[in-house]
């Protein structure tokens, strides 16, 4: 049996020590400010996290490049050449082109190198909610299971996954062309704050409109406490838009309310924060 690679792309939003604790290769997504380009690394080498937010919320509009093909083929064949088999967890299709360069990728290297297999599993999912998997997917192979039991066990976590979001500014999502001007202005006004949720398909549906940010986060609170299963096995990830105090408001409320095995914050980078401005929040974990 050949050895593998985990791979995911830097959407996953996973905090760079757990990137580093299971060897997971990152490959990273374009982001530009005011025409200058970065690559989205889980270190941080070139576009800071908390700075990319201080600059979004001064009013810079930020916009991300989907990954090229050819940044895949570089990447996989490194480790194709050195003898290893690739599965990679993707952002979610219905969200992003990124499967299908990734694809292209795949078929070029395939006409190449024969004996190497590269697995690619959707994720559905964005942010935490991927890295959710993926850091399910990495404790499996540290387990030593083979790329073909780790995608049977993450298909059947896929199902269980609910991913949930909410966003403090709707301007971003106006600029983003989101919603309308009017439903910004008025949302704005009225103090609405959306809760958001990742369906089956991997698309990102608006459930709720709660009036307040603090009833924004007792809803997501509450979600967590109705739909987890297994809480005290779960280990349940949040992620915040450079807002922590209201990360670890989120995180004591759950754990006053719930038993949980373990609570996992990571901060969203610059591709999922450039949609969805400073001060989201979201949760990820698993329901029935």
């Amino acid at each position: 049996m050949r050895e593998f690679k985990l791979y995911t792309d830097s959407t996953c939003d996973l905090p760079g020590e757990i990137v580093e604790a299971y060897d997971i290769t990152v490959v990273p997504t374009e982001v530009y400010l005011s025409s200058e380009r970065y690559l989205d690394f889980p270190d941080e080498r070139e576009l800071n996290k908390k700075e990319f937010f201080e600059v979004v919320k001064g009013g810079v509009m930020p916009s991300t490049a989907v990954i090229p093909p050819a940044r895949f083929y570089e990447y996989f064949e490194q480790d194709i050449q050195q003898g290893f088999d690739i599965l990679y967890i993707v952002f979610s299709s219905g969200l992003t082109t990124t499967k299908q360069n990734a694809l292209i990728a795949v078929d070029d290297l395939s006409e190449i190198y024969k004996d190497g297999s590269i697995t690619i599993i959707d994720s559905l999912s964005a942010s935490l909610g991927e890295g959710l998997l993926v850091y399910h997917a990495a404790k499996l192979k540290q387990q030593g299971k083979t790329i073909e039991e780790i995608v049977e066990k993450i298909e059947q976590i896929r199902q269980r996954l609910c991913v949930w979001f909410t966003v403090d500014d709707l301007q971003q999502l106006k600029r983003g062309g989101r919603i309308s001007p009017t439903a910004a202005a008025v949302g704005g006004a009225l103090n609405i704050k959306p809760l958001i949720f990742i369906d089956n398909d991997g698309k990102l549906v608006s459930v709720e409109r709660v009036r307040g940010r603090k009833a924004a986060l007792d809803t997501l609170v509450n979600k967590v406490k109705t739909g987890a299963v297994d809480s005290p096995e779960q280990t349940i990830f949040i992620v915040h838009a450079n807002c922590s105090e209201e990360c670890d408001y989120l995180k004591q409320q759950i754990e006053s309310q719930i038993e949980v095995k373990e609570i996992v914050i990571g901060m969203m980078g610059p591709v999922i924060g450039a949609h969805t401005g400073a001060g989201a929040i979201g949760l990820a974990y698993l329901s029935e």
